[in-house]
Protein backbone atom coordinates (compact mmCIF):
# COMPACT_ATOMS: atom_id res chain seq x y z
CA UNK A 1 0.00 0.00 0.00
CA UNK A 2 1.65 3.59 -1.09
CA UNK A 3 1.56 6.42 1.36
CA UNK A 4 -1.31 8.04 -0.06
CA UNK A 5 -3.60 4.72 0.26
CA UNK A 6 -2.30 4.34 3.72
CA UNK A 7 -3.07 8.19 4.83
CA UNK A 8 -6.70 7.74 3.20
CA UNK A 9 -7.27 4.44 5.18
CA UNK A 10 -6.15 6.27 8.62
CA UNK A 11 -9.00 8.99 7.80
CA UNK A 12 -11.09 5.81 7.55
CA UNK A 13 -10.51 4.30 10.87
CA UNK A 14 -9.77 7.95 12.13
CA UNK A 15 -6.16 7.86 13.26
CA UNK A 16 -4.36 10.89 12.91
CA UNK A 17 -3.81 12.36 9.60
CA UNK A 18 -0.79 13.37 8.17
CA UNK A 19 -0.17 16.92 7.50
CA UNK A 20 -1.84 18.77 4.58
CA UNK A 21 -2.16 15.33 2.63
CA UNK A 22 -3.45 15.14 -0.95
CA UNK A 23 -6.57 12.63 -0.15
CA UNK A 24 -8.59 10.91 -2.80
CA UNK A 25 -12.93 12.03 -2.93
CA UNK A 26 -14.22 12.00 0.71
CA UNK A 27 -16.38 8.61 1.55
CA UNK A 28 -19.65 8.85 0.93
CA UNK A 29 -20.68 8.23 4.71
CA UNK A 30 -17.87 10.71 6.03
CA UNK A 31 -18.31 14.74 6.05
CA UNK A 32 -14.76 16.34 6.57
CA UNK A 33 -14.97 19.54 7.27
CA UNK A 34 -11.92 22.56 7.08
CA UNK A 35 -11.74 25.28 9.71
CA UNK A 36 -9.37 27.14 11.78
CA UNK A 37 -9.77 25.38 15.44
CA UNK A 38 -7.31 28.22 17.16
CA UNK A 39 -10.40 29.20 19.43
CA UNK A 40 -11.28 25.73 20.33
CA UNK A 41 -9.94 25.71 23.74
CA UNK A 42 -12.21 23.10 25.92
CA UNK A 43 -15.48 21.52 24.81
CA UNK A 44 -17.18 21.58 27.97
CA UNK A 45 -20.41 23.08 27.59
CA UNK A 46 -20.50 25.41 30.56
CA UNK A 47 -16.62 26.59 29.72
CA UNK A 48 -16.72 27.18 26.04
CA UNK A 49 -15.94 30.29 24.33
CA UNK A 50 -15.82 30.88 20.42
CA UNK A 51 -18.11 30.23 17.24
CA UNK A 52 -15.85 27.63 16.08
CA UNK A 53 -16.56 25.11 19.45
CA UNK A 54 -20.44 25.75 19.41
CA UNK A 55 -20.06 24.58 15.85
CA UNK A 56 -18.97 21.23 16.94
CA UNK A 57 -20.70 21.07 20.06
CA UNK A 58 -23.93 21.77 18.07
CA UNK A 59 -23.84 18.30 16.55
CA UNK A 60 -22.70 16.66 20.12
CA UNK A 61 -25.08 17.91 22.48
CA UNK A 62 -29.20 18.89 22.67
CA UNK A 63 -31.36 21.30 24.04
CA UNK A 64 -34.51 22.04 25.25
CA UNK A 65 -35.31 23.97 22.38
CA UNK A 66 -33.44 25.25 18.92
CA UNK A 67 -32.85 28.45 17.28
CA UNK A 68 -34.40 28.22 13.91
CA UNK A 69 -31.89 28.33 11.24
CA UNK A 70 -33.72 29.90 9.02
CA UNK A 71 -36.69 32.05 10.42
CA UNK A 72 -34.59 33.81 13.18
CA UNK A 73 -37.71 35.10 15.72
CA UNK A 74 -38.72 31.24 15.84
CA UNK A 75 -37.99 29.02 17.99
CA UNK A 76 -38.50 24.58 17.38
CA UNK A 77 -38.79 21.88 19.80
CA UNK A 78 -35.87 20.06 20.67
CA UNK A 79 -35.90 17.93 23.52
CA UNK A 80 -38.86 19.21 25.27
CA UNK A 81 -42.04 19.10 22.55
CA UNK A 82 -43.87 21.75 24.15
CA UNK A 83 -43.46 24.86 26.58
CA UNK A 84 -45.96 26.86 29.01
CA UNK A 85 -45.51 30.48 29.97
CA UNK A 86 -47.87 31.55 33.28
CA UNK A 87 -50.01 34.43 33.11
CA UNK A 88 -48.40 36.50 35.27
CA UNK A 89 -45.06 35.73 33.45
CA UNK A 90 -42.62 34.47 35.71
CA UNK A 91 -42.48 30.69 34.75
CA UNK A 92 -41.73 28.55 32.08
CA UNK A 93 -42.80 25.30 31.80
CA UNK A 94 -41.30 22.38 29.79
CA UNK A 95 -42.73 19.05 28.34
CA UNK A 96 -39.71 16.59 27.76
CA UNK A 97 -40.14 14.35 24.94
CA UNK A 98 -40.85 10.61 24.94
CA UNK A 99 -37.85 7.93 24.89
CA UNK A 100 -35.04 10.28 24.30
CA UNK A 101 -31.72 8.65 25.70
CA UNK A 102 -27.85 9.97 25.52
CA UNK A 103 -25.07 8.31 23.67
CA UNK A 104 -24.54 6.27 27.28
CA UNK A 105 -28.02 4.64 26.92
CA UNK A 106 -29.31 6.57 30.28
CA UNK A 107 -32.60 8.09 29.47
CA UNK A 108 -33.07 11.71 29.26
CA UNK A 109 -35.16 12.71 31.96
CA UNK A 110 -35.91 16.30 33.77
CA UNK A 111 -33.37 15.45 36.27
CA UNK A 112 -30.97 15.87 33.77
CA UNK A 113 -31.78 18.86 32.15
CA UNK A 114 -32.06 20.59 35.79
CA UNK A 115 -28.61 18.96 37.12
CA UNK A 116 -27.35 20.77 33.55
CA UNK A 117 -28.77 23.85 34.31
CA UNK A 118 -27.13 24.29 37.47
CA UNK A 119 -23.99 23.21 36.76
CA UNK A 120 -23.82 25.86 34.48
CA UNK A 121 -24.41 28.50 37.49
CA UNK A 122 -22.65 26.38 39.80
CA UNK A 123 -19.26 26.52 38.18
CA UNK A 124 -19.56 29.81 37.01
CA UNK A 125 -17.58 29.53 33.67
CA UNK A 126 -18.24 31.56 30.44
CA UNK A 127 -21.67 30.53 29.65
CA UNK A 128 -23.13 31.59 33.11
CA UNK A 129 -23.54 35.01 31.86
CA UNK A 130 -26.07 34.15 29.61
CA UNK A 131 -28.15 33.62 32.79
CA UNK A 132 -26.43 35.67 35.44
CA UNK A 133 -27.31 38.76 33.48
CA UNK A 134 -31.37 38.00 34.27
CA UNK A 135 -30.76 37.44 38.13
CA UNK A 136 -29.95 33.31 38.02
CA UNK A 137 -27.11 32.83 40.47
CA UNK A 138 -25.90 30.06 42.20
CA UNK A 139 -27.20 30.87 44.96
CA UNK A 140 -30.62 30.58 43.69
CA UNK A 141 -30.17 27.75 41.08
CA UNK A 142 -32.03 25.00 43.22
CA UNK A 143 -34.80 28.12 43.32
CA UNK A 144 -34.88 28.68 39.70
CA UNK A 145 -34.58 25.13 38.44
CA UNK A 146 -36.34 22.30 38.90
CA UNK A 147 -38.08 18.95 37.80
CA UNK A 148 -41.48 17.89 39.69
CA UNK A 149 -41.20 14.62 37.50
CA UNK A 150 -39.17 13.00 35.25
CA UNK A 151 -41.02 14.64 31.97
CA UNK A 152 -41.03 18.48 33.31
CA UNK A 153 -38.85 21.02 33.57
CA UNK A 154 -39.86 24.17 35.72
CA UNK A 155 -38.21 27.56 35.24
CA UNK A 156 -38.72 30.27 37.44
CA UNK A 157 -37.31 33.49 36.76
CA UNK A 158 -35.26 35.51 39.88
CA UNK A 159 -36.30 38.79 38.05
CA UNK A 160 -38.95 40.48 35.91
CA UNK A 161 -37.84 40.01 32.30
CA UNK A 162 -39.70 38.71 29.16
CA UNK A 163 -40.00 35.08 29.26
CA UNK A 164 -39.10 34.69 25.76
CA UNK A 165 -35.84 35.64 26.55
CA UNK A 166 -34.95 32.60 28.53
CA UNK A 167 -36.45 30.34 26.16
CA UNK A 168 -34.44 31.49 23.47
CA UNK A 169 -31.07 31.55 25.96
CA UNK A 170 -32.21 27.50 26.50
CA UNK A 171 -31.75 27.47 22.75
CA UNK A 172 -27.93 28.35 22.54
CA UNK A 173 -25.53 25.83 22.66
CA UNK A 174 -23.36 26.26 25.69
CA UNK A 175 -25.88 27.79 28.57
CA UNK A 176 -29.07 25.41 27.46
CA UNK A 177 -27.09 21.97 26.66
CA UNK A 178 -28.19 19.40 28.34
CA UNK A 179 -25.68 16.56 29.78
CA UNK A 180 -25.87 13.34 31.06
CA UNK A 181 -25.67 13.64 34.60
CA UNK A 182 -24.59 10.21 35.50
CA UNK A 183 -22.03 9.71 33.07
CA UNK A 184 -20.38 13.44 33.60
CA UNK A 185 -20.51 13.19 37.35
CA UNK A 186 -18.79 9.33 37.70
CA UNK A 187 -15.71 11.79 36.23
CA UNK A 188 -15.80 14.39 39.13
CA UNK A 189 -12.39 15.15 40.01
CA UNK A 190 -12.34 17.18 43.53
CA UNK A 191 -15.70 18.56 42.97
CA UNK A 192 -14.98 20.13 39.13
CA UNK A 193 -18.41 18.36 38.37
CA UNK A 194 -16.72 16.49 35.56
CA UNK A 195 -15.12 19.78 34.28
CA UNK A 196 -11.76 17.93 33.09
CA UNK A 197 -13.25 15.02 31.89
CA UNK A 198 -15.90 16.90 29.64
CA UNK A 199 -12.67 19.32 28.22
CA UNK A 200 -11.47 16.26 25.95
CA UNK A 201 -14.67 13.90 26.17
CA UNK A 202 -18.47 14.24 25.50
CA UNK A 203 -21.63 13.39 27.09
CA UNK A 204 -24.81 14.41 24.99
CA UNK A 205 -28.21 13.08 23.47
CA UNK A 206 -27.61 14.57 19.95
CA UNK A 207 -27.21 12.88 16.47
CA UNK A 208 -23.01 12.59 16.73
CA UNK A 209 -20.51 11.89 19.96
CA UNK A 210 -17.28 12.77 20.22
CA UNK A 211 -14.74 9.68 19.19
CA UNK A 212 -11.31 11.74 18.84
CA UNK A 213 -9.98 15.66 19.64
CA UNK A 214 -6.16 16.17 19.03
CA UNK A 215 -5.82 20.28 20.04
CA UNK A 216 -5.29 22.17 16.77
CA UNK A 217 -5.18 19.43 14.52
CA UNK A 218 -9.11 17.26 14.79
CA UNK A 219 -11.85 16.40 16.07
CA UNK A 220 -14.21 13.65 15.25
CA UNK A 221 -17.49 13.05 15.58
CA UNK A 222 -19.31 9.31 15.14
CA UNK A 223 -22.31 9.10 14.66
CA UNK A 224 -24.79 8.56 17.95
CA UNK A 225 -26.54 5.07 17.22
CA UNK A 226 -28.75 5.90 20.07
CA UNK A 227 -29.81 9.45 18.41
CA UNK A 228 -33.90 9.83 19.47
CA UNK A 229 -34.04 11.30 15.88
CA UNK A 230 -34.38 11.04 12.50
CA UNK A 231 -30.39 9.16 12.34
CA UNK A 232 -27.65 11.05 10.37
CA UNK A 233 -26.51 10.08 6.76
CA UNK A 234 -22.95 10.92 7.76
CA UNK A 235 -21.45 8.02 9.70
CA UNK A 236 -18.71 10.19 10.94
CA UNK A 237 -17.65 13.57 11.20
CA UNK A 238 -14.44 15.14 10.57
CA UNK A 239 -13.31 18.76 11.74
CA UNK A 240 -9.94 19.72 10.37
CA UNK A 241 -7.29 22.16 11.62
CA UNK A 242 -6.36 24.40 8.55
CA UNK A 243 -5.25 27.45 9.64
CA UNK A 244 -4.68 28.92 6.20
CA UNK A 245 -7.60 30.02 3.84
CA UNK A 246 -5.87 29.34 1.08
CA UNK A 247 -5.54 25.38 2.42
CA UNK A 248 -8.80 25.20 2.49
CA UNK A 249 -9.95 26.57 -0.68
CA UNK A 250 -6.74 24.11 -3.03
CA UNK A 251 -8.50 21.33 -0.67
CA UNK A 252 -12.37 21.95 -1.33
CA UNK A 253 -11.23 22.20 -5.14
CA UNK A 254 -9.50 18.78 -5.04
CA UNK A 255 -12.08 17.08 -3.00
CA UNK A 256 -10.02 16.02 -0.43
CA UNK A 257 -12.11 18.28 2.43
CA UNK A 258 -16.61 18.33 1.73
CA UNK A 259 -17.11 21.62 3.48
CA UNK A 260 -14.89 25.22 4.00
CA UNK A 261 -15.95 27.07 7.18
CA UNK A 262 -13.14 29.80 7.32
CA UNK A 263 -11.94 31.10 3.47
CA UNK A 264 -11.13 34.12 3.31
CA UNK A 265 -13.10 36.79 0.80
CA UNK A 266 -10.46 36.36 -2.08
CA UNK A 267 -10.86 32.69 -1.84
CA UNK A 268 -14.52 32.95 -1.29
CA UNK A 269 -14.32 35.19 -4.63
CA UNK A 270 -12.05 32.44 -6.41
CA UNK A 271 -14.80 30.11 -5.90
CA UNK A 272 -17.27 31.74 -7.05
CA UNK A 273 -16.15 30.37 -10.39
CA UNK A 274 -15.97 26.83 -9.92
CA UNK A 275 -19.14 24.16 -10.81
CA UNK A 276 -17.92 21.89 -8.08
CA UNK A 277 -17.84 24.28 -5.30
CA UNK A 278 -21.42 26.24 -3.64
CA UNK A 279 -21.18 29.30 -1.55
CA UNK A 280 -23.44 29.52 0.92
CA UNK A 281 -23.81 32.92 2.40
CA UNK A 282 -26.23 34.11 5.50
CA UNK A 283 -26.64 36.42 8.08
CA UNK A 284 -24.80 35.88 11.46
CA UNK A 285 -24.38 36.71 14.78
CA UNK A 286 -22.34 39.85 16.06
CA UNK A 287 -20.20 42.26 15.18
CA UNK A 288 -16.54 43.30 14.11
CA UNK A 289 -15.11 45.63 16.29
CA UNK A 290 -12.21 47.95 17.93
CA UNK A 291 -12.18 47.23 21.51
CA UNK A 292 -9.89 49.71 24.00
CA UNK A 293 -8.84 48.53 27.80
CA UNK A 294 -10.06 51.52 29.52
CA UNK A 295 -7.48 50.20 32.01
CA UNK A 296 -5.10 52.23 29.72
CA UNK A 297 -4.49 55.92 30.80
CA UNK A 298 -4.64 56.75 27.07
CA UNK A 299 -7.90 55.02 26.35
CA UNK A 300 -9.50 56.40 29.49
CA UNK A 301 -9.79 59.57 28.11
CA UNK A 302 -12.89 60.02 25.85
CA UNK A 303 -11.52 62.19 23.25
CA UNK A 304 -8.69 59.32 22.88
CA UNK A 305 -11.62 56.97 22.06
CA UNK A 306 -13.24 59.61 19.68
CA UNK A 307 -10.19 59.68 17.81
CA UNK A 308 -10.34 55.91 17.29
CA UNK A 309 -13.80 56.20 16.20
CA UNK A 310 -12.51 58.54 13.11
CA UNK A 311 -9.61 56.65 12.40
CA UNK A 312 -11.30 53.57 11.29
CA UNK A 313 -12.24 53.32 7.42
CA UNK A 314 -15.76 51.77 7.65
CA UNK A 315 -16.60 51.91 3.93
CA UNK A 316 -13.23 50.60 2.86
CA UNK A 317 -13.02 48.00 5.48
CA UNK A 318 -16.44 46.29 4.01
CA UNK A 319 -16.28 46.34 0.41
CA UNK A 320 -12.45 45.56 0.34
CA UNK A 321 -11.34 43.23 3.82
CA UNK A 322 -15.01 42.01 4.34
CA UNK A 323 -17.13 40.83 1.35
CA UNK A 324 -18.74 37.73 2.29
CA UNK A 325 -17.97 38.15 5.94
CA UNK A 326 -19.41 41.27 7.49
CA UNK A 327 -21.88 44.59 5.92
CA UNK A 328 -20.94 48.01 7.71
CA UNK A 329 -22.72 48.58 10.84
CA UNK A 330 -21.83 50.96 13.72
CA UNK A 331 -24.46 50.71 15.65
CA UNK A 332 -24.61 47.80 18.66
CA UNK A 333 -27.88 46.55 17.63
CA UNK A 334 -27.84 44.73 14.20
CA UNK A 335 -30.23 45.65 11.22
CA UNK A 336 -33.26 43.85 10.73
CA UNK A 337 -33.56 43.46 14.60
CA UNK A 338 -37.04 45.99 15.98
CA UNK A 339 -35.42 48.87 17.85
CA UNK A 340 -32.12 49.67 15.80
CA UNK A 341 -31.37 52.81 14.40
CA UNK A 342 -29.64 53.38 10.97
CA UNK A 343 -26.32 53.61 10.83
CA UNK A 344 -24.11 56.92 12.44
CA UNK A 345 -22.72 57.42 9.44
CA UNK A 346 -18.98 57.45 11.11
CA UNK A 347 -15.87 57.50 8.12
CA UNK A 348 -12.39 58.14 8.23
CA UNK A 349 -12.11 61.28 8.76
CA UNK A 350 -7.77 61.94 10.10
CA UNK A 351 -7.92 65.62 10.43
CA UNK A 352 -10.21 65.52 13.27
CA UNK A 353 -8.70 62.22 14.83
CA UNK A 354 -5.70 64.26 14.96
CA UNK A 355 -7.51 67.17 16.32
CA UNK A 356 -9.18 65.58 18.80
CA UNK A 357 -5.44 63.51 20.01
CA UNK A 358 -3.97 67.00 19.98
CA UNK A 359 -6.79 67.80 22.47
CA UNK A 360 -6.42 65.32 24.40
CA UNK A 361 -2.46 65.66 25.06
CA UNK A 362 -1.37 63.51 22.13
CA UNK A 363 -0.34 65.93 19.43
CA UNK A 364 1.91 63.64 18.14
CA UNK A 365 0.18 60.53 18.18
CA UNK A 366 1.32 57.68 20.99
CA UNK A 367 2.60 53.55 20.43
CA UNK A 368 -0.14 51.04 21.18
CA UNK A 369 -0.28 47.48 20.37
CA UNK A 370 -3.39 45.67 18.38
CA UNK A 371 -3.88 42.05 18.95
CA UNK A 372 -6.00 39.76 16.11
CA UNK A 373 -6.03 36.07 15.73
CA UNK A 374 -4.53 34.72 13.26
CA UNK A 375 -7.05 33.59 10.95
CA UNK A 376 -9.25 35.36 7.97
CA UNK A 377 -10.68 38.08 8.07
CA UNK A 378 -8.77 39.33 11.70
CA UNK A 379 -5.42 39.98 10.26
CA UNK A 380 -6.40 41.67 7.32
CA UNK A 381 -9.00 43.73 9.50
CA UNK A 382 -5.92 44.22 12.03
CA UNK A 383 -3.31 45.43 8.97
CA UNK A 384 -5.96 47.84 7.15
CA UNK A 385 -6.66 49.38 10.72
CA UNK A 386 -3.33 49.16 11.59
CA UNK A 387 -2.63 51.93 8.42
CA UNK A 388 -5.34 54.11 9.39
CA UNK A 389 -4.17 54.19 12.48
CA UNK A 390 -1.01 55.59 11.65
CA UNK A 391 -2.72 58.29 9.28
CA UNK A 392 -3.59 59.88 12.96
CA UNK A 393 0.21 58.94 14.37
CA UNK A 394 -1.35 56.34 16.59
CA UNK A 395 1.73 53.38 15.77
CA UNK A 396 -0.24 50.08 16.67
CA UNK A 397 2.28 46.68 16.59
CA UNK A 398 -0.13 44.18 15.99
CA UNK A 399 -0.09 40.83 18.33
CA UNK A 400 -1.00 38.12 16.41
CA UNK A 401 -2.07 34.58 17.58
CA UNK A 402 -4.47 31.77 18.93
CA UNK A 403 -8.28 32.87 20.32
CA UNK A 404 -6.22 32.03 23.27
CA UNK A 405 -3.39 33.83 23.38
CA UNK A 406 -5.86 37.06 21.73
CA UNK A 407 -9.35 36.47 23.78
CA UNK A 408 -7.25 35.37 26.52
CA UNK A 409 -5.50 38.83 27.14
CA UNK A 410 -9.08 40.27 27.15
CA UNK A 411 -10.53 38.17 28.93
CA UNK A 412 -7.79 39.01 31.83
CA UNK A 413 -8.42 42.78 30.93
CA UNK A 414 -4.46 42.76 30.05
CA UNK A 415 -4.49 44.25 26.51
CA UNK A 416 -4.82 47.37 25.09
CA UNK A 417 -6.21 47.53 21.58
CA UNK A 418 -8.12 44.30 20.02
CA UNK A 419 -9.80 43.83 16.89
CA UNK A 420 -12.55 41.34 17.71
CA UNK A 421 -15.55 39.55 16.69
CA UNK A 422 -18.59 39.20 18.83
CA UNK A 423 -21.51 40.78 21.05
CA UNK A 424 -24.25 38.46 21.35
CA UNK A 425 -26.69 37.91 18.56
CA UNK A 426 -27.79 34.59 18.29
CA UNK A 427 -30.91 36.01 19.73
CA UNK A 428 -33.37 37.73 17.51
CA UNK A 429 -33.66 40.43 20.32
CA UNK A 430 -32.04 43.82 20.90
CA UNK A 431 -31.21 42.61 24.72
CA UNK A 432 -29.20 39.72 23.28
CA UNK A 433 -26.98 42.42 21.52
CA UNK A 434 -26.40 44.89 24.34
CA UNK A 435 -26.07 42.65 27.05
CA UNK A 436 -22.87 40.96 25.53
CA UNK A 437 -20.73 44.24 24.30
CA UNK A 438 -22.42 46.59 26.49
CA UNK A 439 -23.76 45.77 29.78
CA UNK A 440 -21.28 45.43 32.35
CA UNK A 441 -23.21 44.94 35.92
CA UNK A 442 -19.79 44.90 38.05
CA UNK A 443 -17.06 46.09 36.79
CA UNK A 444 -14.85 45.22 39.56
CA UNK A 445 -11.72 42.40 38.36
CA UNK A 446 -13.07 39.48 41.26
CA UNK A 447 -16.42 39.66 39.37
CA UNK A 448 -14.58 37.92 36.23
CA UNK A 449 -17.54 38.64 34.15
CA UNK A 450 -16.18 37.12 31.25
CA UNK A 451 -18.68 36.87 28.43
CA UNK A 452 -19.49 40.23 28.73
CA UNK A 453 -17.06 42.21 26.67
CA UNK A 454 -18.19 45.44 28.34
CA UNK A 455 -16.75 43.91 31.46
CA UNK A 456 -13.93 43.18 29.50
CA UNK A 457 -12.84 46.32 28.10
CA UNK A 458 -14.14 47.94 31.70
CA UNK A 459 -16.36 50.30 30.23
CA UNK A 460 -19.08 51.26 32.84
CA UNK A 461 -22.02 53.02 33.06
CA UNK A 462 -24.43 52.58 35.91
CA UNK A 463 -27.45 54.41 33.89
CA UNK A 464 -26.49 52.42 30.90
CA UNK A 465 -27.27 49.69 32.90
CA UNK A 466 -30.53 50.81 34.23
CA UNK A 467 -31.66 51.48 30.45
CA UNK A 468 -30.91 48.27 29.17
CA UNK A 469 -32.65 46.69 32.55
CA UNK A 470 -35.53 48.76 31.54
CA UNK A 471 -35.73 48.24 28.10
CA UNK A 472 -35.77 44.41 28.47
CA UNK A 473 -39.09 44.42 30.66
CA UNK A 474 -40.79 46.95 28.77
CA UNK A 475 -44.52 45.65 28.34
CA UNK A 476 -45.74 48.58 25.76
CA UNK A 477 -43.76 47.11 22.51
CA UNK A 478 -43.70 51.50 20.84
CA UNK A 479 -42.24 52.19 24.22
CA UNK A 480 -39.84 49.56 24.37
CA UNK A 481 -38.56 50.40 20.18
CA UNK A 482 -38.00 54.05 21.74
CA UNK A 483 -36.05 52.98 24.57
CA UNK A 484 -33.82 50.69 22.21
CA UNK A 485 -33.54 53.55 20.38
CA UNK A 486 -32.50 55.52 23.19
CA UNK A 487 -30.11 53.24 24.12
CA UNK A 488 -27.93 53.67 21.15
CA UNK A 489 -27.42 57.48 20.95
CA UNK A 490 -26.33 57.58 24.59
CA UNK A 491 -24.16 54.47 23.76
CA UNK A 492 -23.05 56.81 21.15
CA UNK A 493 -22.52 60.01 22.78
CA UNK A 494 -20.74 58.24 25.52
CA UNK A 495 -17.33 57.44 23.36
CA UNK A 496 -17.47 53.66 24.07
CA UNK A 497 -14.90 51.16 24.58
CA UNK A 498 -15.92 48.91 21.89
CA UNK A 499 -16.84 50.71 17.77
CA UNK A 500 -18.76 48.01 15.83
CA UNK A 501 -17.65 48.59 12.44
CA UNK A 502 -19.25 45.78 10.79
CA UNK A 503 -22.15 43.36 11.74
CA UNK A 504 -21.16 39.42 11.48
CA UNK A 505 -22.46 37.65 7.75
CA UNK A 506 -21.29 33.88 7.56
CA UNK A 507 -20.15 32.02 4.60
CA UNK A 508 -19.01 28.39 3.67
CA UNK A 509 -18.12 26.80 0.43
CA UNK A 510 -18.74 23.42 0.37
CA UNK A 511 -18.79 20.88 -2.49
CA UNK A 512 -21.88 21.46 -4.60
CA UNK A 513 -23.07 17.78 -4.61
CA UNK A 514 -23.81 18.26 -0.70
CA UNK A 515 -27.04 18.86 0.37
CA UNK A 516 -29.15 19.48 3.35
CA UNK A 517 -26.30 22.10 4.76
CA UNK A 518 -28.22 25.06 6.35
CA UNK A 519 -26.25 27.95 8.21
CA UNK A 520 -27.39 28.84 11.72
CA UNK A 521 -27.07 32.41 12.39
CA UNK A 522 -26.47 31.34 16.22
CA UNK A 523 -24.01 29.64 14.60
CA UNK A 524 -25.41 26.03 15.62
CA UNK A 525 -25.33 24.42 12.21
CA UNK A 526 -26.57 20.89 12.42
CA UNK A 527 -24.84 18.10 10.52
CA UNK A 528 -27.18 15.51 11.09
CA UNK A 529 -29.25 16.89 7.54
CA UNK A 530 -26.09 16.63 5.23
CA UNK A 531 -26.18 14.15 2.50
CA UNK A 532 -23.33 13.30 -0.18
CA UNK A 533 -24.87 13.16 -3.79
CA UNK A 534 -22.55 10.32 -4.60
Amino acid sequence: MNMLSKAFASVLLGATLLSQPVLAETPPNMLVVGLSMNNILTLDPAAITGKETVQVLANIYDNLVALDAVNRSQVDPQLATSWTISDDKTTITFKLRDGATFASGNPVTANDVVWSLKRVMKLNLAQASFFKTHGFSAANADQSFTAPDEHTVVVKLPKKVDPELIVMTLGIVGPGSVLDMKTVMSHDKNGDMGGAWLTTNSAGSGPFTLSQWASNERVILDRNEKYWGDKPAMRRVMFRHLAESQSQRLMLQKGDIDVAYTLSASDLKALEGDKNVTIQTNGGSGFYYLAVSMKDDKFKNPKVREALRYLIDYKGLNDSVLPYFGKLRDRPIPSGIFGALPNAGYTLDVEKAKKLLAEAGYPNGFSTTLRAISDAPFMNVATAIQASLAQGGIKAEIMTGTGDQVYGAMRERKYELVVGRGGGGQLPHPDSNLRAIVYNPDNADEAKLTNFQGWRTSFYDAKLNKMIDDAVVESDHDKQVKDYQDIQTYYADMMPAIQPFSEVVDSVGYRSDIKGLVLNPSWSTQLRTVTKSR
